[in-house]
């Protein structure tokens, strides 16, 4: 059943209501052209096959999203979007939603490397890793490369860290990891004990934070943690490797008791990036800043004299790890990208004959002095 507006139905009535849910005066003031035509606004909560959840100042509508850009993956409306719904009449419908100011991008894992967008308007991106299991720290990058191109401010959260009893490993652990996540937050929270739950729902309490990771990694168990009730299902997780099965199957935006809204999302399998060449450099700022000083601007890193990066690592200032991972991702946004850039591919194309040329000479010069 519809809910249907009314004319007492006023802007600062929204504004009261939808507060809590993120409504400001700069969604206000962008809503103004659609309050104009009758349509109400809201925030999605949930989207399911065509159609979604909209929380308005009358309550959460049931509406039909077929208006809105079906065939574009990264136009499709999605959970944490601002919607205009048109309410007079059954079905409801979404007929636009407000530009984002930012979006959490991925890769999907399909042969035309379409982007997908896992969430929208959102201040803080929570990458859970659970303490179970052995850390990934290149996992961790590649969530950390995709937070940061979204707009979104970073937080690393290790769940689980009431399996980790020794308080030496575990800051060992919490050391690691911010090595690996420069300039981001590292937090180990245990949802079932409640360390740091306090500490993570006061971060979250100031907009809308997005739960990201693996499954098993506790994201649901965490989301119940902030909520203060079991609203979310919760499996077990093997014992073999960690890994859980799909509990939450739709992307959810919950409203927090202590303020805030919370998106919890599916388990990710896989992280693809998605353009997101900045991010990257975020990532690896230390990286980035030592390759100012390398002997040519456009230096691989990888056997040119005068470089400052290898000369990092050769000095063990720079973990060759890190080096490695910076190389991987920054390649594989490179082919994402040429994928939909012709000239890219162009330049991807020249470059790797010129590199390969240089091999070639470089192992003739060496075969010619062999034979002198």
């Amino acid at each position: 059943m519809s809910l249907v507006s009314t004319p007492s139905s006023s802007s600062s009535s929204s504004s009261h209501v939808l507060s809590s849910y993120g409504w400001d005066g700069r969604w206000e003031a962008a809503f103004a052209p659609y309050a104009d035509q009758g349509l109400v606004p809201g925030r999605v909560v949930r989207v399911d096959r065509g159609q979604c959840d909209v929380v308005t100042a009358d309550g959460t509508v049931r509406a039909d999203t077929a208006f809105v850009a079906p065939h574009d993956p990264l136009r499709v409306i999605c959970t944490g979007d601002w919607a205009a719904v048109e309410t007079a009449g059954t079905p409801c419908y979404v007929r636009a939603y407000l530009p984002r100011r930012t979006a959490f991008v991925r890769s999907t894992s399909s042969s035309r490397s379409e982007g997908q967008v896992l969430a929208a308007n959102v201040d803080h991106a929570i990458i859970t890793v659970p303490l179970s299991v052995e850390l990934d720290l290149g996992r961790i990058e590649r969530f950390l490369a995709l937070a940061w191109e979204s707009g979104a401010q970073p937080l690393v959260v290790l769940t689980k860290a009431d399996l980790v009893p020794d308080p030496v490993g575990l800051s060992y652990l919490v050391q690691d990891v911010e090595t690996t996540a420069p300039g981001v937050q590292v937090l180990p929270v245990s949802s079932t004990g409640g360390e740091g739950v306090d500490v993570l729902a006061a971060v979250v309490s100031g907009g809308t934070s997005v739960l990201l990771g693996t499954s098993g990694a506790g994201k649901s168990t965490l989301a119940n943690a902030l909520l203060g009730e079991d609203v979310m299902a919760v499996q077990a997780t093997r014992d073999v490797d960690g890994k859980g099965r799909h509990t939450t199957t739709t992307r959810n935006l919950l409203a927090l008791p202590g303020g805030g809204v919370l998106i919890d999302t599916p388990g990710l399998r896989g992280v693809g990036l998605w353009d997101a060449e900045a991010g990257v450099g975020q990532v690896f700022a230390e990286i980035e800043e030592l390759a100012e000083e390398c002997r040519f601007h456009d230096c691989a890193h990888l056997t040119e004299p005068g470089c400052a990066v290898l000369a990092a690592v050769e000095a063990g200032s720079l973990p060759e790890r890190r080096l490695a991972s910076y190389r991987k991702l920054l390649r594989e946004n490179q082919r994402i990208v040429a994928k939909t850039d012709a000239r890219l591919r162009s330049e991807i194309l020249k470059d790797w004959k010129r590199r390969s040329a240089a091999g070639r000479a470089a192992m003739e010069a060496k075969r010619g002095g062999r034979n002198r």
